[in-house]
């Protein structure tokens, strides 16, 4: 019994040992990030320290939920306003309607794309681990019930558009409000440019205003994050045994094959430059990964994508639009969840069944980004369109928080991907059109210097044969001088000559002449 004691006296001693430890570490961590001052760090450090908080004082980290939710309240004030403006001015802004149409099929045909390559991912990944077979359910884990919701395609069809902006803000149903913006968007793109230019600018500066906003918010982030992580580890823990840690691998070591096998060959493949574009969605994917909310991510996320070189358009139409269309981590997790209630109800589903599933879940999957555990209710409502028993469902919700981090966190991923992926396709074609025009300009620049040199030319030969004939008149004017010249002197020689020869009449004469006799005799 002494010796029990004193081995539960040291053991004691080395938990308190290594529980100092640990905070030493933090301490350290909090002094690197004062140095760096950097957002990242402070949010990573901040994880770290909830993380222990849960861990440590599960009590108080229980109580510190409430810094969580107002960070996500302060986020979901931005979100519609942000995304009406930067729609509006994405679209009306340039008044190309064809390239929004243009842009907007590129986008869609890659939203479908990917997310079939993640359904196939998660309902591989999800057979092989057969996470959910040998299960015995007895009740309702947990006593908690979700509100079942049976879906349908014309139910889907409908929530899509809006018939109240207001209620649809109210409510934070993003694809209602993407929707209305595109719709206003291109009703004002349609009207004249004296009418269309102050609501323009209006709608502008609303844009330029909620980034200021967003980054005042962003300021919160660490506690916010801090806070959620804690209260997450806090209720639910951090020992999963058994087939929920199996499904819990299983879906991080899916989300790990889609972003290595799909999402880094997408990026090679549009020669995104990798380095560049991870330290822009550094920021927003660890806000999304610890507050396991998409919108808290979303403003930043367009702010680093513009800040990354992508147009403001391509960002404002393609970002929102793959919140509702691109949701690559959700998708995997519903293919997956959905063969897990299969598995521990032990119902076998066919493969046609299983593609039917598959479809209605790439259907239902749509829009649900910013509703909190929307994954969730839409399993649910899909296992039970299926007839499935909707128990297996409840024991997911111990390890929901830590899957929804996983998943939304590569949903914020895949969409800032998708944004530099269609804004390449854009460039490439506005590049070959410049490239087209520039030879144009360089050809018509190439015949005009022809023209130019050879009116030069012809200007050189007229100014020579000017020339070349001012100085056959100045030679020929001074050949008649010097002619003159010469007659002038020759006629002044034969007088000079002459005259002594000449008698003259009158007086003088006889002189002149014995002179002469006498100067020659």
């Amino acid at each position: 019994m002494v010796l029990m004691h004193q081995v539960g006296v040291v053991w004691a001693g080395m938990g308190h040992a290594l529980l100092w430890l640990r905070w030493a570490a933090i301490a350290a961590l909090f002094v690197y990030a004062g140095i760096r001052r950097s957002l990242t760090t402070w949010i990573f450090v901040c994880m770290v320290a909830g993380a222990e908080i849960g861990n440590d004082a599960p009590g108080l980290a229980l109580n510190l939920r409430v810094l969580s939710l107002v960070f996500l309240r302060l986020i979901k004030t931005i979100i519609a306003p942000l995304l009406f403006a930067t729609l509006v001015s994405g679209i009306a802004g340039h008044a190309d309607l064809k390239r929004v149409g243009r842009m907007g099929v590129k986008a869609i045909v890659y939203f479908e794309v990917i997310t079939t390559f993640a359904l196939v991912i998660g309902l591989s990944a999800i057979h092989l681990s057969q996470a959910g077979a040998g299960i015995h359910l007895t009740g309702t884990a947990a006593g908690e019930a979700l509100p079942t919701q049976k879906l349908t395609l014309v139910d889907t069809i409908l929530h899509v558009f809006p018939e109240n902006i207001a209620k649809s803000v109210a409510e934070g149903q993003v694809l209602q409000v993407v929707v209305f913006a595109v719709f206003f968007g291109i009703a004002l793109a349609m009207v004249r440019e004296e009418r269309r230019k102050p609501l323009l600018a209006v709608v502008e500066s609303l844009a330029e205003t909620m980034f200021k906003f967003t980054n005042i918010v962003m300021l919160f982030a660490p506690i916010g994050a801090g806070a959620a992580l804690a209260y997450t580890v806090a209720s639910t823990g951090l020992g999963v045994l058994g087939n929920l840690a199996r499904l819990l691998a299983t879906l991080y070591a899916a989300l790990a094959i889609f972003v290595l096998g799909v999402l880094l060959p997408v990026a090679l493949m549009a020669r995104v430059p990798l380095r560049r574009f991870l330290k822009a969605v550094a920021e927003p994917v660890t806000i999304a990964f610890a507050t396991a909310n998409s919108e808290a991510a979303l403003p930043i996320a367009m702010e680093k994508m513009e800040a990354l070189g992508v147009p403001r358009q391509v960002v404002a139409f393609v970002m929102p639009t793959g919140y509702s269309f691109n949701l690559d981590g959700s998708t995997l997790y519903l293919a997956l969840a959905s063969i897990f209630v299969a598995q521990a109800a032990g119902v076998h589903l066919s493969l046609g069944q299983q593609l039917l599933l598959m479809l209605t879940l790439m259907l239902t999957s749509k829009g649900v980004a910013g509703v909190s555990r929307a994954s969730l209710v839409i399993l649910l409502g899909t296992v039970s369109a299926f007839g499935l028993p909707t128990e297996p469902v409840f024991i997911l919700l111990g390890i929901d928080q830590l899957m929804d981090m996983g998943r939304t966190g590569v949903n914020v991923l895949g969409n800032c991907l998708a944004t530099v992926v269609v804004a390449r396709w854009e460039g490439e074609r506005q590049g070959q059109g410049q490239r087209q025009g520039q030879r144009q300009r360089q050809g018509q620049r190439q015949r005009q210097g022809q023209r130019q040199r050879q009116g030069q030319r012809q200007r050189q030969g007229q100014r020579q044969g000017q020339r070349q004939r001012q100085g056959q008149r100045q030679g020929q004017r001074q050949v008649q001088g010097q002619r003159q010249v010469q007659g002038q002197r020759q006629g002044q020689g034969q007088k000079t000559h002459v005259s002594p020869m000449k008698p003259r009449a009158g007086r003088g004469a006889p002189e002149t002449s014995r002179a002469s006799g006498t100067f020659f005799g």
